[in-house]
């Protein structure tokens, strides 16, 4: 078999490079790998250590106080909630990405860190979904001025809003629907006299 002089020039850069024992592909990607790898995995461990979710004992205690206007509750629920759960993202994207952070000896502390943050994001859920849905079936409340009763919103409808984007339920459309719904109707009420007890002669 003859073997033409083009195809022996493109042949012979293939041959010397096995002759010259060079990296294989998986060799390459193994050095590829722990080239980028290494840098992450060492900021990833150290950004975690510094993560604690024990600090949110006084923010729940100002979001549970009913002697506080009930948007700064609301907000104060907001922010909690997505603290945690910014810090829940944080642990599992770092631990997605490096799975031995949570088998390693000496990152049992890490583990348990990450477990106690789920747990208090899901128990902040718990309350800030109950209070946003309170809100929403109650958002109309009335007041008296000028002698005559006024419908009012509860809270700043903007700021419930955000609340219920924040939290995110599966009925999330529904909420809005009934938060929109309210808007409508103070939008056209009337204030109606208050009653003396008198009446004209």
């Amino acid at each position: 078999m003859r073997i033409s002089l083009a195809t022996g020039l493109l042949i012979a850069p293939l041959l010397a490079g096995c002759i010259h024992g060079g990296p294989s592909s998986d060799e390459r990607l193994d050095q590829d790998t722990r080239g980028i790898e290494a840098p992450d995995q060492a900021i990833r461990r150290s950004d975690l250590a510094k993560i604690n979710c024990q600090d949110t004992a006084k923010d729940l205690t100002k979001a549970r106080s009913e002697n506080r206007p009930e948007v700064e509750r609301l907000t104060t629920y907001m922010a909690l909630y997505d603290s945690l759960r910014q810090r829940v993202d944080t642990f599992e994207e770092a631990m997605n990405r490096n799975p031995d952070l949570a088998y390693q000896e000496g990152n049992q502390p890490l583990v348990a860190a990450k477990d106690l943050c789920i747990q208090q994001q899901a128990d902040v859920q718990k309350e800030f979904e109950t209070y946003v849905r309170d809100i929403v079936n109650v958002p109309i409340v009335q007041e008296v001025k000028g002698g005559a009763t006024h419908d009012v919103a509860r809270l700043d409808f903007g700021t419930l809003k955000r609340a219920i984007q924040e939290l995110a339920p599966d009925d999330k459309d529904a909420l809005m629907a009934k938060v929109a719904t309210a808007e409508k109707h103070l939008a056209t009420a009337t204030p109606e006299p208050v009653p003396t007890g008198r009446h004209r002669r």
